[in-house]
């Protein structure tokens, strides 16, 4: 499944990451992760302090894959609904679901304030950055000044995560498709745009 070239330990760090998307923390077996990391028996033990030790590696770096996969579209070009909408719309598995938004529903991650801290820490980032974002677009004049820019991100997120609810549920991408849409079309149409362009009309 690796190539030869892929270390030990980030052969079972992929693994770990992976199984836990799919198993969840309890299914998530030292024994799994070896079979799927084609490691051999201690190998676990010689780069880690055992499965916790390894679970927290393997949730930051998903955290931190999440993070580098979605800041140059909220840091790129474009207006503030355009950034928005690059976020919504960037290529997903639906199917599969997010990865951080699944271990927000593992009761082994959520008990444990060490593992439950990056998929928290990321969460807040990104709500955050969001909020920063529909700020940018009040003070353009692309969205309305009374809108509340934290509750704004957090209904952006809330599509996101429920887009992945209603896809699985349903068994088509069209779910998690209609819910991202249906958000952009309340962000978008019946707007003001910039004061400039008002005041040459």
């Amino acid at each position: 499944m690796y190539s030869e070239s892929v270390s030990t330990s980030d052969r079972l760090i992929e693994s770990t990451r992976e199984l836990l998307w799919e198993r969840g923390y309890v299914g998530t077996s030292p024994k799994a992760i070896l079979e799927r990391a084609g490691a051999g028996q201690g190998s676990m033990y010689h780069h880690f302090r055992g499965k916790p030790d390894l679970a927290l590696t393997a949730i930051r770096r998903t955290a931190e894959d999440l993070r580098a996969t979605v800041e140059p579209l909220l840091d790129g070009p474009g207006t503030p609904y355009e950034r928005i909408e690059a976020y919504l719309l960037r290529e997903r598995d639906a199917l599969r679901g997010c990865p951080i938004g699944r271990l927000t529903m593992d009761p082994d991650v959520i008990a444990s304030d060490e593992l439950r801290a990056p998929v928290d820490d990321t969460i807040a980032w990104l709500r955050e950055r969001l909020t920063g974002i529909v700020e940018e677009g009040k003070q353009q004049g692309q969205f309305p000044l009374e809108w509340d820019s934290g509750e704004i991100s957090a209904a952006v997120l809330a599509a996101v995560q429920g887009g992945y609810v209603l896809a699985r549920a349903s068994g088509s991408p069209a779910a998690f498709d209609a819910s991202v849409r249906g958000l952009l079309s309340l962000l978008g149409p019946g707007l003001p745009g910039p004061p400039e362009l008002h005041e040459l009309a």
